[in-house]
C-alpha cells in the first residue's frame, strides 16, 4: 500500500522434537529481512505446535492521503505484476520431493525477495490501486481489486510470467489446496476462456507465498512504471491485463 515498516515481532509455532538450532537459523533469516526492510525487531511469541510455523507481526506507517488502496483502479488502467507466479505449486513440490535442489533454491530466492524495492521505485508515480499476491492467488487478489473498484478485469493468461517448472508440476497434479478453494469461492465471478489451458488456470487460482505486487496504473504511464520496476530489480514488470467498465463477471481470463 506504499507504507513503511517500523517494527516486527516474531510469531513461532515449534514442535518439541525439532532441534532449536533450526529455529535459530529461521529467526536469523527473518531478522536479516526485517533489517533489509528498515524495521526493528522488538521481541516475539512462541508456542509448542505440531508443525513448524513462523511469521511476523508488523507495524508501520503510511501517509493518510498517499497510500494505495486495492480498490483504487480506474477504467482504462492496466495491471502490472512484479513477480512470476507458481510458488504454491513449487512449495508443494518441494514437500513432495518433486523439485530439484537448484529449482528449490531459485524459488526460495524469489520468495525471499522483498516487494520494498518495487514499491519505492514507483511511489512517486501515478499508481491508482495496488495489492500483493499471497494466499488468495493471483485471481483472488485481482478479484478484490475489481470488487473494490466496481470494474471488470480482462486478464491475459498467456502474458502472466510463470516460474520455470511450476506449470509442469501442476500438470502432474502438484498444486496447493488453496487453488481449488479459491476457484470455488470466486465461482461465477471469474470466467475462464476455454482456450486457456486448465493447468495454467489452476496456477492462476493457486496460493502464492510471498508473491509480487499487482499495480493498477494508467496505460499511458505503464511503460515508465515498467522501466522504473526493471531498474529497481523487480523480477518482472509485465502488463497482464486491463480494467474496464463492470460487465457480467469481475474477471475475464482470456488466452
Amino acid at each position: 500500500m506504499g507504507g513503511r515498516a517500523l517494527t516486527a515481532m516474531n510469531i513461532v509455532g515449534w514442535p518439541k522434537e525439532v532441534e532449536l538450532e533450526v529455529l535459530g537459523e529461521i529467526l536469523a533469516g527473518g531478522l536479516e529481512k526485517i533489517r533489509e526492510a528498515g524495521a526493528a525487531l522488538c521481541g516475539g511469541h512462541s508456542v509448542v505446535d505440531t508443525e513448524i510455523k513462523y511469521g511476523l507481526s508488523v507495524t508501520g506507517i503510511v501517509h493518510p492521503e498517499r497510500f494505495w488502496r486495492n480498490g483504487g483502479a480506474r477504467a482504462g488502467d492496466v495491471l502490472l505484476l512484479t513477480k512470476p507466479v507458481g510458488m504454491g505449486a513449487v512449495a508443494t513440490g518441494i514437500k513432495k520431493g518433486k523439485v530439484d535442489e537448484r529449482a528449490a533454491q531459485k524459488a526460495m530466492e524469489q520468495m525471499a525477495t522483498l516487494n520494498q524495492a518495487a514499491c519505492l521505485a514507483v511511489q512517486d508515480l501515478e499508481v491508482h490501486g495496488a495489492t500483493d499476491v499471497t494466499g488468495f492467488g493471483l485471481l483472488g487478489h485481482a478479484f478484490e481489486m475489481t470488487e473494490g473498484a466496481g470494474l471488470t478485469l480482462t486478464l491475459e493468461a498467456g502474458r502472466v510470467p510463470v516460474f520455470p517448472g511450476a506449470l509442469a508440476l501442476v500438470r502432474q497434479g502438484v498444486v496447493s489446496g488453496g487453488a481449488a478453494r479459491t476457484r470455488s469461492y470466486l465461482g461465477e465471478g471469474v470466467r475462464v476462456d476455454a482456450k486457456v489451458e486448465d493447468a495454467l488456470a489452476t496456477l492462476l487460482f493457486d496460493a502464492e507465498t510471498s508473491g509480487g505486487l499487482l499495480l493498477a496504473v494508467p496505460e499511458r504511464v505503464a511503460g515508465h512504471v515498467a522501466k522504473r520496476l526493471a531498474d529497481a530489480g523487480a523480477l518482472c514488470e509485465t502488463v497482464v491485463g486491463a480494467f474496464g467498465p463492470r460487465a457480467d463477471v469481475a474477471i475475464e481470463v482470456v488466452g
